[in-house]
């Protein structure tokens, strides 16, 4: 009995030995770990700030809208950065933020680039659907070239500047629909009577909104009179696509505009100095 006794007190002690030895090999590990992540951390931060990870103009930043990448001189104005600067410095997000709260841009991410050292931010751009002109442009400039506009409008009712869009976009072809009349005018009201226009079969040339009262649209069947904005600008568009047979009962000449206020009663003002001038000639 008193042998087994002895032999469990070594088997103890063989034991306490080796769990020390264990716990000083972790300590041992514990130290080295922290010694390399140390060694790593300051090797990185020696890195960094080598005079390698500086942008020393725009020449080192990339800008890409599709398949497409913008210029130097367009980067200068939609980017707005101090050089030189630490590559380490800069917030990709805080750059992202800032360019999507310029309205011709709707989206943006930015990625530090490392060999070289530069930036890579891709955009996705407002897809314009109108020009926007002010009253006096409008009145001016009707029938000349479109470079007189003051703005465009996206589906949603984003004004945008047109010189910075056509400086991201030098080639891109620009829509045919004008919108006339102050933007603040029409802005509650822009994205429903869009969707309605654009889906209509009867193809929509200029839409009048001067007169909040009264929004005239310009279309190939001639002026259409919609009254003050309403919730039912949709079926009023849908009568006007049910009347486009009217070009072949009457005389587009005779026609004055398309009254479209009461969808459920279209009426037809006859152009009566057209109308008189017929009848004496008869």
């Amino acid at each position: 009995m008193a042998g087994m006794i002895s032999v469990s007190r070594t088997d103890l002690q063989v034991r306490r030995q080796k769990l020390r030895r264990q716990r000083q090999m972790k300590i041992i590990q514990a130290i080295w770990r922290t010694f390399a992540v140390s060694s790593l951390l300051g090797g990185l931060l020696w890195v960094a700030s080598q005079p390698m990870w500086v942008l020393e103009s725009p020449k080192q930043i990339e800008i890409t809208s599709g398949d497409r990448s913008l210029s130097p001189e367009a980067i200068q104005r939609v980017l707005v950065l101090s050089y030189p600067q630490s590559l380490w410095r800069i917030e990709p997000y805080a750059i992202a933020e800032s360019l999507t709260k310029q309205p011709t841009i709707a989206k943006a991410t930015v990625n530090r680039r490392l060999f070289p050292p530069g930036l890579i931010i891709h955009i996705q751009e407002r897809v314009p659907v109108a020009i926007a002109q002010t009253h006096q442009q409008a009145t001016l400039n009707r029938d000349t070239n479109i470079a007189s506009s003051t703005g465009l409008l996206d589906a949603n009712g984003i004004w945008m500047n047109k010189e910075k869009y056509t400086l991201l976009n030098p080639t891109v072809k620009l829509p045919s629909l004008i919108v006339i009349g102050s933007f603040e005018q029409y802005r509650s009201y822009w994205n429903q009577l869009y969707q309605s226009v654009s889906q209509s079969s009867v193809k929509v040339m200029e839409i009048n909104c001067q007169d909040p009262t009264n929004i005239i649209l310009k279309t190939e069947l001639g002026y259409v009179h919609l009254g003050a904005a309403s919730p039912q600008i949709t079926e009023q568009i849908k009568v006007l696509a049910q009347i486009s047979h009217l070009p072949t009962q009457l005389n587009p000449n005779q026609i004055e505009y398309i009254d479209l206020k009461n969808p459920e009663s279209p009426l037809v003002q006859m152009n009566q100095k057209i109308v008189k001038s017929n009848s004496q000639t008869r």
